[in-house]
């Protein structure tokens, strides 16, 4: 399960929500952000851009569809 932050809801029943981590770069020895961009299932619309959700992997719903949104964490005011 992973959380982020969603980026677009601009498709149907589709988020795109970004998951950022914080890694040890091997060679510097200093933290470094990751981002990922997942594209996760949203059956009722109902997600906004801003919004922090838990992601899981599922079975493929599309092409690029290998994740759906399991709950809403937290919503900006």
């Amino acid at each position: 399960m992973l959380q982020g932050v969603v980026c677009s809801n601009r498709m149907d029943k589709t988020v795109v929500v970004e998951v950022t981590q914080r890694v040890l770069h091997k060679g510097y020895k200093k933290y470094v952000r990751r981002r990922e961009r997942h594209m996760a299932h949203d059956a009722e619309n109902q997600y906004l851009p801003g919004d922090v959700v838990k992601i899981v992997s599922s079975r493929p719903e599309s092409r690029h569809k290998r994740w759906r949104v399991v709950e809403l964490v937290e919503r900006p005011d």
